[in-house]
């Protein structure tokens, strides 16, 4: 059976972890399938008091999406949403504006950009920052881009020639991401 994205990015779903009373991808998160539809940073009418209301019978999108917290087991157990104030997920973007928003990882912040100053916001970002996956920080109200760092981006995005000491990492970004870009 082939492996979606989601497990070849982040791996399996932890065994031992469960998303308790967390409820912040149900009022953080956009859905837009045809099951359900809800905008960002809304709650959906499903969500009760003791969490989803139709949990038996709930969307495919609710039964198949995990946020990373749940997925990498390098992350540790404090970087749950509801308890970090950072939701980490896969993020597919139909019309990317660049090379390295089509598929990428982002950390969005719950409550503010403050949050990224942190040393575990820091530890969280070098561990997602380890493989060739764009990686995005979200306060609500600007994204910025943390991975690949600007002197790689800039030459992915500008088709520059680069450096000796850049020239394998620029060519993997390209050969990766530059379908994006077509």
């Amino acid at each position: 059976m082939p492996m979606d994205l989601e497990t070849t990015i982040f791996g399996p779903l932890v065994a031992d972890r469960d998303c308790g009373d967390c409820t912040v991808c149900c009022e953080t998160l956009r859905i837009d399938t045809p099951d359900l539809r809800k905008p960002a940073n809304t709650r959906c009418t499903h969500l009760g008091a003791q969490g989803c209301t139709i949990h038996a019978v709930r969307p495919d999108i609710c039964r198949a999406w995990f946020c990373g917290w749940r997925r990498a087991a390098a992350m540790p157990d404090a970087a749950r949403p509801d308890r970090s104030g950072l939701l980490v997920s896969l993020d597919f973007v139909r019309a990317p504006r660049n090379v390295f928003e089509g598929v990428a990882i982002v950390i969005r912040s719950l409550v503010g950009r403050a949050v990224f100053g942190g040393a575990a916001a820091a530890e969280l970002i070098d561990g997602l920052c380890d493989q060739m996956v764009p990686v995005w920080i979200h306060d609500g109200e600007k994204k910025v881009l943390v991975h690949p760092e600007d002197e790689v981006a800039n030459l992915v995005l500008s088709g520059a020639a680069p450096p000796a000491h850049l020239r394998a990492e620029v060519a993997a970004w390209r050969r990766l991401y530059g379908v994006f870009g077509e």
